[in-house]
């Protein structure tokens, strides 16, 4: 008879078994994602938290390692606040987004193709990675059309707006991601971009960036990093997974609501586009990336097609 598995006699040796476990249950999934392309929406408290800013940035690497194909598109709204209260203008939003004059322009671009962007590569490098920061100007990436209408949280209304120099993408040249790629670098991408019918910069909403990266790339997954577990239903839990005609059904009987709606509308746009699923998970929960890629459960709402 075959000997008696050997139970471990010290705390330490029972910890280190127990990682054992987790990464040996990991391997299928890091088989079943190599070579895939994942979309990762980088914002809120995770960016904020140094803690938890480290944590990402080992993900990130440990991806990449695996063999998938990380591309990082990052926010910086609390910083670009900051700096313009620094500087003395004010900010103007209407309906969650930011008017953006030639005077604001220059701080947004600032902050986020400058401090933001590279402290971002920094920590990604630091934990081993290769990383390079780059906005949707360089190389042509996100030509950007300028925002002429937006839909009203509130009523659903597609309202007529002049947010100045703010943007949604046109076009995306999927040739400087794929270069990217092929050179062994993950891309840390700020949401700024140059306007297809004029010569302006435009601001660009992160999520709505990183929603036409990963249809464009035709990724295996967009993952939203927020500050909230995921989409809830009328009772307060978290819906684990929807289809489209579910998640736009939930939108008009007013599930889902607020500033989530440009979230799923988000996610709703890059699935029809080519994108295997869209999830909207909690940045905050330390390690969140790992959970949602390398689990069955995963963490978050989860949006597909079918």
């Amino acid at each position: 008879m075959a000997d008696a598995v050997q139970q471990p006699d010290n705390r330490e040796q029972r910890r280190l078994i127990r990682m054992a476990e987790t990464i040996s249950k990991a391997l299928p999934y890091m088989r079943r994602h190599e070579g895939a392309t994942f979309v990762v929406k980088y914002g809120g408290h995770a960016m904020t938290d140094p803690r938890l800013g480290d944590l990402f940035a080992r993900d990130i690497v440990l991806m990449k390692q695996v063999g998938m194909e990380p591309i990082v598109v990052h926010g910086g709204g609390p910083q670009i606040n900051k700096m313009l209260q620094r500087v003395g203008i004010k900010s103007e939003f209407v309906n969650g987004l930011r008017v953006t004059d030639a005077a604001t322009m220059e701080i947004v671009e600032m902050v986020l193709a400058g401090s933001i962007n590279k402290a971002i590569v920094a920590d990604i490098n630091e934990c081993g990675g290769i990383a390079v920061g780059i906005c949707g100007k360089d190389g042509n990436l996100i030509l950007a059309r300028k925002v002429q209408e937006m839909r009203n949280p509130t009523t659903g209304e597609l309202l007529k707006v002049d947010l100045q120099q703010v943007g949604e993408p046109a076009k995306i040249n999927v040739m400087v991601l794929e270069q990217l790629a092929r050179a062994n670098v993950i891309p840390v991408v700020a949401p700024i971009g140059f306007g297809v019918d004029d010569e302006l910069t435009y601001n660009i909403n992160a999520d709505t960036s990183a929603g036409a990266i990963a249809g464009a790339m035709k990724a295996k997954r967009l993952l939203f990093l927020t500050d909230v577990p995921g989409v809830l239903d009328k009772q307060g839990k978290v819906i684990e997974d929807m289809t489209v005609e579910q998640a736009r059904a939930l939108i008009a009987d007013g599930t889902i609501s607020g500033g989530m709606i440009p979230k799923v509308e988000n996610c709703i746009d890059a699935v029809n586009a080519g994108v295997e699923a869209a999830v909207i998970m909690d940045g905050r929960v330390p390690h969140a990336l790992l959970l949602e890629v390398f689990t069955e459960s995963g963490v978050g709402t989860m949006v597909k097609r079918r």
